[in-house]
């Protein structure tokens, strides 16, 4: 069952306009089975450019019933619908503030008319009402009018549930007002991501990576990542599309990937720290740095060649370590060489790797 409504108000600051009239049709899925309309008393005064929009007027309103008269009435005719509004976020907001005035906690689920004819009307030049329905041949009258939009807002409705074929887009489009999709959503997310060590990356819903993540378990450190309370992380949370994700095995190769990509991509809500110095060369100039893989059967391999880190790569155990020519060709190149220097040396001041190996000063093809 739909609650068709469209709502006009006096225009003002954010949370403080009043309800000047209201019109709402109960509307069973094949006809409307019930309506209410009413102009109503908002007991403050109507924006100039607003009375000049709607034609409601001060003076009209002086006799009209207050929202507080007609609340019970609102209550009835939307009990156990779904609230359909073109700018449903918009009529939802003013009706809950109403309501919120009295002491009353108005929750109802919601389905914005204009984010689902952009679903299912993708040809259409403007989303907005009037132009809508004259793209669709719907006639409107009253533009402007809580009834003549109401009105008008059933008739779009009948066109888009008929043209949603299969029942599917029309249901995916309702949003709960306990937030019940998001968080199913945002679960499914966290359940794509295994629980092993590597780096995620948040993407919002034009693929840019907006967020990059670490840890020895991946998913836990996602999940507390979208129950944080900070203000860039509840950002983080409203903007994510999706998560993507690599393995890398160790704890040093999660620090050297995390802090090249951070330096590479800058997302929007790292904080992206200065490195401290090191001193500028290794005590070998030129070795191989092993350490766990992604799986049991795997090493991962760093290649430091005249003190510079040329780059990483996975491999298998059985792998001929004397072959440096084959895993030159296996390599992932690392473009900040400077930045990799400080991670790796500041890693192995407190940790220990698998195994070190020597490179031959004579040939680089030779290991010692």
């Amino acid at each position: 069952m739909y609650a068709i409504l469209d709502i006009e108000t006096t225009g003002g600051k954010f949370n403080e306009e009043g309800i000047t009239e209201i019109a709402i049709y109960k509307y069973d899925g094949h006809e409307v089975i019930d309506q209410f309309i009413s102009l109503v008393n908002p007991e403050r005064e109507i924006q100039e450019f607003v009375a000049k929009l709607t034609g409601i007027n001060n003076k009209m309103l002086k006799n009209a019933p207050k929202f507080y008269e007609i609340a019970k009435r609102i209550i009835e005719i939307t009990q156990d619908c779904i609230l359909i509004a073109h700018n449903a976020s918009f009529d939802y907001r003013i009706l809950k503030t109403e309501f919120n005035r009295l002491g009353y906690d108005y929750l109802k689920n919601t389905i914005c008319t204009v984010a689902l004819s952009k679903k299912l009307i993708k040809d259409a030049p403007s989303y907005s009402l009037g132009k809508l329905c004259r793209h669709l041949g719907i006639p409107v009258t009253d533009r402007h009018r809580a009834n003549g939009d109401a009105y008008a807002t059933v008739k779009l409705f009948k066109l888009l549930i008929d043209k949603d074929n299969k029942k599917e887009i029309i249901t995916q489009s309702i949003k709960y007002f306990d937030n019940r999709h998001e968080k199913l959503r945002i679960l499914r997310i966290i359940d794509s991501i295994p629980e092993t060590q590597g780096v995620f990356y948040i993407h919002n819903q034009e693929g840019k990576i907006i967020f990059i993540g670490r840890g020895r378990n991946m998913k836990l450190e996602l999940n507390k990542q979208f129950v944080k309370k900070t203000n860039k992380a509840e950002k983080v949370l409203k903007r994510v599309f999706e998560v993507s994700y690599e393995e890398t095995g160790n704890p040093l190769l999660t620090r050297l990937k995390y802090h090249l990509e951070l330096d590479k991509i800058r997302p929007k809500y790292n904080i992206i720290r200065k490195r401290k110095k090191v001193s500028k060369t290794f005590n070998n100039h030129s070795f191989l740095l092993f350490d766990k893989g992604r799986k049991p059967e795997e090493n991962a391999v760093i290649l430091i060649e005249n003190n510079e880190v040329i780059g990483y790569a996975f491999t298998n155990l059985a792998f001929q370590e004397n072959k440096l020519s084959i895993l030159r060709s296996m390599l992932t190149k690392i473009e900040n060489k400077q930045l990799a220097k400080i991670i790796i040396k500041n890693y192995l001041l407190k940790n220990k790797v698998q195994k070190l190996v020597r490179i031959s000063d004579e040939n680089t093809d030779v290991l010692v």
